[in-house]
C-alpha cells in the first residue's frame, strides 16, 4: 500500500563564506522547477536571521516517492548536487511527517 502521508523536508545548508548570494541565485531556478512538479506542495527558502550563510529549505511533497522523484530530476542533479553542494560546508536533511491534532 502506497504511503499517502505528505512528507515535509527540512534542509539546513551551511554555505561557505562569501557564497550565500551565489547559492541563492541558483536556488531561484531550483525553486521555479520544483514547484512545477505535480507532487510538490510547496518549496520555501529561508535565510537565518543570525547567520546569512545558513539557508534552510522547507519543502512539502505529497508522499515519499515524490521526494525521490524530485531528487532524481535532472535539474536537481545538475544544480543542487553539481553546483550548490560544492559551495556548502555542511548539509543536513530531515524528512518529516506533519503531526496533525
Amino acid at each position: 500500500m502506497k504511503n499517502h502521508n505528505p512528507v515535509h523536508v527540512f534542509a539546513t545548508w551551511k554555505v561557505k563564506e562569501g557564497q550565500a548570494e551565489h547559492v541563492l541565485n541558483i536556488l531561484k531556478t531550483v525553486h521555479d522547477e520544483t514547484i512545477k512538479e505535480k507532487e510538490n506542495l510547496f518549496y520555501k527558502i529561508h535565510q537565518a536571521n543570525s547567520d546569512a550563510n545558513t539557508i534552510i529549505l522547507f519543502e512539502g511533497y505529497s508522499n515519499e516517492a515524490a521526494v525521490t522523484e524530485h531528487r532524481n530530476a535532472s535539474y536537481f542533479q545538475e544544480l543542487v548536487l553539481g553546483k550548490i553542494v560544492p559551495l556548502l560546508e555542511d548539509r543536513e536533511i530531515v524528512l518529516t511527517t506533519p503531526v496533525n491534532y
